[in-house]
C-alpha cells in the first residue's frame, strides 16, 4: 500500500499483542506505521523457546473470546479464518487433586455438570450451575461498560447496576474471590478451583474481588488453540501490518520518548530520533512511572496507577515423552493448600506446596511415544527474595508431577523466572500482568489510551482494560480508536 509523504508519522514501542494490533489498525487507517522492539521477533510475551520437537509457547497457550479478534480482522476488511486456523478445545481444562480426585471442565456445559455430579454429586453440580449463571450475568452485563469502553468510570457502571439490582449481589462487592468461591461451594476443592481464575489476571484469589468471577464465564464460552502455536498469531498480524506499509524494527531498544512544548516529536534510539506525530507505548507502564523512557513521559502514569504489582511466574519449556496419567491440552495439579500457597508467594518466598499448570501443546497431534512439546506454569512473587536455580526449579516441578503418576522423559529445561522477566520487559519487575487486581477498584485503576501528553498513547496488558490476550487486543482497539480520531486519520 502506498503511503502519501505527508502522512500521519506513527511510532510504536513494543511488538506485544498490543503494538501488533493497534500497528494493523492504523497502517489500515493510512498512518505511516514504525514499531520498535527490543526482542528479535514479535510477540512480547507471546513467545516462543526452540526445543528437538519445534518451537515451544512459553508464554500464553489459547484464545478466549475468540469475537475480538473477529472484530479485528473485520475492522481491516479481513475475515480471521482465511490467515488463521483456529481449533476449539473440547475439554477446557484437566485438573488432578491431591489424593487422586480428576475433574474435566467441558466446552459444553451440561457436560461440564454431569461430570461435576459423577465426581463430587449432584447438591455440588448445581453450586456450580448456580456460580455459572453468576458469572455469566457479569460478564454479560460488564462486557460493555468496562472492557469495551475506553475510559470507564465508576458512575457507567452504577447506572448498569441500577438497570439491572441483581448485580450488585453478584458483584459480592465486600468478598474477594477466594471468599466467594469459598461461600458458594461446599466442597473446598471446587472453591480452590473456581478461585484460581484469579491468577489468569495476576491475582492472588485472596485479594482480588469477586467481581471476577466473570473470568470463569469468558472460558466457559470458548478456548482455541491457534494451529502452529499462538505464536503464529503474532506472526501473522505483523505480517498484515506489514503488507499495509507498516515497518517493523527488531533488536531496537526505544531510549526515551521525546517532547517539545508539551508534544510528542519522536522516539530516540541508539540509531537516533526517529521522527513521529504520535508514539504509542505498548510495555509496562511502570517503565513510563520509573523514567526508563526519559523525564517528559513520567508524569503521565500514577504510582496508583501501576502498584501493586501482579503475580509473576516461573515458567519451564522443554520437549519431553510423557508416561502416566493422561491429559488434556490444559492440566492443572493443584497445591495442597492454596491458603499456603499464596502466603508464601506473598512473602516473596517460593512455595513449596504450589499448583503446577501444564500446557500439552501437541496434546492429540502427535503419537504416543512421541517427542512433545510442555510448558509448565507455576506462580511467583515478582522479584521474590529467594532465588532458585533452574535446575532445582525444574527438578521441583517433575518430583511434584511425578507425586500425581505424571513421569516426563525431558531433554533441556529452560527455565524463565521473575529475574528473568524483568530483564526482558523493563519497569516490569518480572510482573507479568502489570497491576495487581487487587482491591475493589482496581478495574477503575489503571492508565486508560490517552495521557496528559499531547500525541502520546498507551496499550497493552498494564493498560485498561487489563492482562490477557483478548484484553490487551482490547486495549489496542482503545487505542487505535483515539489515534484516529485526535489525528484524524480514516
Amino acid at each position: 500500500m502506498q503511503r502519501a509523504q505527508d502522512a500521519t508519522s506513527v511510532v510504536i514501542v513494543g511488538a506485544g499483542i498490543g503494538g501488533l494490533a493497534a500497528a494493523l489498525r492504523l497502517a489500515h487507517a493510512g498512518a505511516h506505521v514504525t514499531v520498535l522492539d527490543s526482542h528479535a521477533a514479535p510477540g512480547g510475551k507471546m513467545r516462543t523457546i526452540p526445543s528437538a520437537a519445534g518451537p515451544i509457547d512459553a508464554g500464553p497457550t489459547v484464545l478466549t473470546m475468540r469475537s475480538v479478534f473477529d472484530d479485528l480482522f473485520h475492522a481491516v476488511g479481513l475475515r480471521l479464518d482465511d490467515h488463521l486456523t483456529l481449533c476449539p478445545l473440547d475439554i477446557l481444562a484437566r485438573h488432578y487433586w491431591p489424593g487422586g480426585t480428576t475433574l474435566d471442565l467441558m466446552a459444553d456445559p451440561n457436560d461440564t455438570l454431569a461430570r461435576v455430579a459423577d465426581v463430587f454429586g449432584t447438591t455440588a453440580a448445581d453450586q456450580v450451575r448456580r456460580f455459572s449463571a453468576r458469572a455469566a450475568r457479569l460478564f454479560d452485563a460488564f462486557e460493555g461498560p468496562m472492557m469495551k469502553t475506553a475510559a470507564p468510570t465508576f458512575g457507567g457502571v452504577a447506572a448498569r447496576v441500577m438497570q439491572q439490582p441483581v448485580l450488585l449481589r453478584d458483584m459480592a462487592p465486600h468478598r474477594t474471590l477466594a471468599g466467594l468461591a469459598n461461600r458458594s461451594f461446599a466442597d473446598p476443592r471446587l472453591a480452590q478451583l473456581f478461585a484460581r481464575y484469579a491468577t489468569y489476571v495476576g491475582g492472588d484469589p485472596r485479594h482480588t474481588p469477586a467481581l471476577l468471577s466473570l473470568i470463569w464465564a469468558a472460558e466457559s464460552r470458548g478456548v482455541w488453540t491457534v494451529a502452529g502455536g499462538i505464536h503464529v498469531l503474532a506472526q501473522t498480524l505483523a505480517s498484515l501490518a506489514q503488507a499495509r506499509g507498516a515497518t517493523f524494527h527488531y533488536n531496537t531498544q526505544a531510549h526515551a520518548i521525546e517532547t517539545r512544548d508539551g508534544r510528542i516529536t519522536g522516539v530516540r534510539t541508539d540509531d537516533g530520533t526517529l521522527p513521529a506525530d504520535a508514539v504509542l507505548f505498548n510495555g509496562d507502564p511502570k517503565a513510563l512511572h520509573d523514567g526508563l523512557l526519559g523525564d517528559a513521559p513520567k508524569a503521565t502514569v500514577q504510582s496508583a496507577q501501576v502498584k501493586p504489582r501482579s503475580l509473576s511466574a516461573h515458567v519451564a519449556s522443554f520437549a519431553a515423552k510423557p508416561q502416566g496419567v493422561p491429559l488434556a491440552h490444559h492440566t492443572l495439579f493443584f497445591a495442597d493448600d492454596p491458603a499456603a500457597e499464596f502466603a508464601a508467594i506473598a512473602r516473596r518466598n517460593t512455595p513449596t506446596d504450589a499448583t503446577l499448570y501444564l500446557c500439552a501443546q501437541d496434546h492429540g497431534h502427535r503419537p504416543a511415544g512421541a517427542l512433545q512439546r510442555f510448558e509448565i506454569i507455576r506462580n511467583a512473587s515478582p522479584l521474590p527474595t529467594q532465588t532458585e536455580e533452574p535446575d532445582q526449579c525444574a527438578k521441583t516441578m517433575f518430583d511434584r508431577l511425578k507425586a500425581f503418576g505424571l513421569t516426563l522423559d525431558a531433554g533441556p529445561v529452560t527455565i524463565t523466572g521473575p529475574q528473568e522477566f524483568a530483564r526482558m520487559f523493563p519497569g516490569s519487575d518480572g510482573a507479568l500482568y502489570g497491576r495487581s487486581p487487587q482491591g475493589t477498584m482496581a478495574a477503575f485503576q489503571r492508565p486508560t489510551a490517552r495521557t496528559r501528553i499531547n500525541g502520546l498513547y498507551l496499550c497493552g496488558g498494564g493498560t485498561h482494560p487489563g492482562a490477557g490476550v483478548p484484553m490487551a487486543a482490547l486495549s489496542a482497539r482503545h487505542a487505535a480508536e483515539a489515534m484516529i480520531a485526535d489525528l484524524s486519520l480514516t
